[in-house]
């Protein structure tokens, strides 16, 4: 979908006109702003979350008028391609999705999202963590309300760190986890694995205080500039010196059986991931039990930034003629009690309450699957340091407006780079031109 400066100026006319006459509809019977019409209005959300579909039943119970069917469209990757192809033909989009942080500026700028603003959204800014509020913000506007977050924190395989003589606690700097990393290598693991992850590059540039990419106010001018910032040479001077040394698992691939099977069995022994994590390796890397522990990042500095990796919204489509009742939906799953209920499913919260709360700083298990309460890690009450990693997110990391389309194409350009074929330098350099001229394809006035 090519456009350009008119066109992007029409699209925004056009989803404001949109948004004014779906917030005007609620007299003709959407679910109005209270949920008191009798007429009935069914809802379509597409979401991958396991834990949405259990706010459904109360929300219904305090909306009766208003019915929701979730759906599961896939992985995130199938549920954009989804969305995608229903915006393009005009018709089959749900009334709400969920949006990833890192997708959002892209359905934003071309106008497919509603400006919740006005429907009272913006009353919200004190309730979400700083990190997460930033992200739905976009050019002056409210574009989806905060449904969990990512920040980064450190996973460890206590037994093979103990093993190695190396305290992941005292390990601030990336210099001090260099070091540690040969120590973990000499006891024949791996500190941890990277096969090419566009996400994770993204997340560890953001926490060495790169700003690659910037978007203008109006959507129409992009930069991109990855081969002169600095906090990506930061990182990436870091990284090339990991794998020329060969202290990185650069095989097995993320989320494959087998690197859940490393966790378990030693061979890969930390994760630099999000605070979603602990209920995946409950599930997916179940006989580590008991043997992991969780500290926060270490950065270049030694400074307690920190930076998110992954996290997603709810956000309403502009092409819904039921804005208000989707609304009141969002509302409800990401506020109050339905993030208590979420919350208690294993979701990471992304408001303010639920992380300062004590139920949830002393929680020491992790639910399964299987609702079991899994102590996976050793007593320690986990949450208490993933509720610090978010207090120390950064929120001034910008993502691209076609970040999808970006992250398809990382692997084509930095995959050598982790074969030992070629400098990551040399990838980025590459990435950087493909990134450019897509967006010049695109309508974008590149720089």
């Amino acid at each position: 979908m090519k456009f350009g400066k008119k066109t992007i100026a029409l699209i925004g006319a056009v989803a404001m006109l949109s948004s004014v006459a779906a917030c005007g509809s609620t007299s003709a019977g959407d679910g109005g702003s209270t949920g008191s019409s009798d007429k009935k209005v069914e809802l379509t959300v597409w979401s991958w979350d396991s834990t949405l579909p259990r706010t459904v039943k109360g929300f219904e119970a305090k909306n009766p008028n208003i019915k929701v069917k979730v759906t599961n469209a896939g992985t995130n990757k199938d549920e954009y391609n989804a969305l995608s192809n229903a915006i393009e033909a005009g018709s089959g989009a749900p009334d709400i999705a969920q949006i990833e942080y890192y997708a959002l500026p892209e359905y934003v700028i071309r106008g497919h999202l509603e400006n919740l603003s006005d429907l009272g959204a913006s009353d919200f800014k004190d309730f979400y963590t700083p990190g997460t509020w930033s992200s739905v913000n976009i050019n002056d506007g409210v574009y989806a309300l905060p449904m969990d977050s990512g920040p980064m924190a450190w996973f460890y395989n206590k037994g093979v760190f103990d093993k190695a003589g190396v305290d992941p606690t005292q390990v601030r700097t990336w210099d001090d986890f260099y070091e540690a990393a040969k120590k973990i290598r000499a006891v024949d693991s791996y500190i941890t694995s990277d096969s090419g992850d566009a996400g994770f590059f993204d997340s560890m540039t953001w926490l060495a205080g790169a700003k690659p990419f910037q978007t203008s106010s109006d959507g129409s001018e992009v930069t991109v500039n990855l081969t002169e910032d600095k906090g990506v040479k930061t990182f990436t001077d870091f990284w090339q010196k990991l794998l020329d040394e060969g202290l990185l698992d650069t095989k097995t691939a993320g989320w494959s059986e087998d690197w859940f099977k490393g966790m378990v069995d030693g061979t890969i022994a930390s994760l630099f991931t999000g605070a979603w994590m602990p209920a995946n390796l409950a599930n997916s890397a179940a006989d580590g039990a008991g043997k992991w522990r969780v500290t926060q990042m270490p950065t270049a500095d030694g400074s307690t930034t920190n930076s998110e990796n992954g996290g997603s919204s709810l956000a309403v489509l502009a092409s819904t003629k039921k804005a208000d009742a989707a609304y009141q939906f969002i509302e409800y799953a990401n506020h109050g009690d339905g993030v208590a209920t979420r919350v208690a499913g294993g979701a990471f919260p992304a408001d303010k309450a639920s992380m300062e709360s004590d139920s949830f700083k002393n929680t020491t298990t992790v639910k399964n699957a299987d609702g079991e309460d899994v102590d996976y890690f050793g007593g320690q009450k986990y949450n208490e340091v993933l509720a610090q990693a978010a207090e120390n997110v950064s929120s001034d990391y910008q993502f691209l407006p076609y970040e999808v389309k970006a992250r398809t194409i990382f692997g084509d350009y930095l995959g050598k780079s982790y074969t030992g074929d070629q400098k990551l330098t040399d990838g980025i350099a590459a990435w950087q031109k493909a990134l450019q001229d897509y967006g010049k394809d695109q309508g974008f006035t590149v720089k």
